[in-house]
């Protein structure tokens, strides 16, 4: 497929793009975190993971979180589904404040975390039956749920069984079991090779237009977080602090096909722009360049 290299910027929104954003930000927000500050105390001082970060996310909204290694993602999900606690600030949940987890939100991790004694059935009831639902309830309301990830033929079968995107699958339908307010994802396809990946990319979006969810997604991929994302939460390391939140101009429904399109290109190289900025070209005279270059094979051994 040929590039489409007409130049536009990655503000710039079609009519129907800017209508759709218009009414997400209409609907009642879910999430809001104010001044969100993670600090580490150790041994040799603190870590600032997590500085000042605020945010909002809207009902049914997908927000992708981006940013370079040591910019705090992991961290800032797990403060938001209450596995860590936050040294000042708020996370707002409807308007109540997140102090631990709870049901209203579910998490999705890049390993599976499967019990692998358990089928793909018993898997997704853990949690219900866990919450005091009767098995047999448990059991018809989890068949649905399984449906809706595809996989009501693997009821039966064990983690091991399963291949590495059905074993997603079931952590996802797992999360969802519960209804929670707000899934939580932290990387969740990292881990599956690229064709795997894509599939997953394409079912949650299915998923998600089916169910009334808000996403919150994690990952390190600028065109899994274009393909995916109503908005961009973009963050910088060291400390973690917002840099922008970018409304994706392409729109919905999305398909890899628009991979070449002006729009996901331009927020492409603006994303690349925030995350990878230019840096200070390399003074090639003052490289040190060996006088002899020692050699460790045969010296008749040649490749070329």
């Amino acid at each position: 497929m040929q590039a489409n290299t007409d130049q536009i910027s990655y503000l710039t929104q079609s009519e129907a793009v800017k209508a759709r954003f218009d009414k997400l930000k209409q609907r009642e927000v879910i999430l809001e975190v104010k001044n969100l500050t993670k600090v580490y105390r150790g041994a040799k001082g603190e870590t600032t993971a997590l500085k000042d970060v605020s945010f909002k996310t809207h009902r049914r909204e997908f927000v992708c979180v981006i940013g370079p290694s040591g910019c705090g993602k992991s961290t800032l999900i797990r403060t938001l589904a209450g596995l860590e606690s936050y040294t000042s600030g708020e996370v707002l949940l409807d308007g109540k404040p997140v102090t631990g987890p709870g049901r209203d939100r579910g998490m999705v991790f890049q390993g599976y975390t499967l019990f692998p004694w358990l089928s793909v059935k018993k898997n997704v009831m853990f949690g219900l039956e866990m919450n005091g639902m009767p098995s047999e309830e448990a059991s018809r309301e989890v068949a649905l749920w399984l449906e809706l990830v595809g996989l009501e033929k693997f009821a039966n079968a064990y983690p091991h069984e399963l291949s590495g995107g059905m074993k997603q699958r079931v952590a996802i339908a797992r999360a969802l079991v519960n209804q929670p307010r707000i899934l939580l994802m932290d990387e969740p396809f990292g881990a599956l090779d690229a064709q795997t990946r894509c599939k997953m990319q394409t079912h949650l979006l299915e998923i998600w237009r089916n169910i009334d969810i808000t996403i919150l997604f994690i990952t390190h991929d600028l065109d899994e977080a274009i393909l995916l994302a109503d908005r961009i939460l973009v963050l910088k390391a060291h400390p973690g602090e917002v840099q922008e939140l970018i409304e994706v101009s392409v729109p919905r429904p999305r398909s890899p096909d628009q991979l070449f399109t002006p729009e996901f290109i331009a927020t492409k190289a603006r994303l690349e722009e925030l995350i990878h900025p230019p840096t200070e070209p390399v003074d090639e005279d003052a490289v040190s360049v060996p006088s002899r270059m020692i050699r460790f094979v045969n010296v008749a051994d040649n490749v070329e």
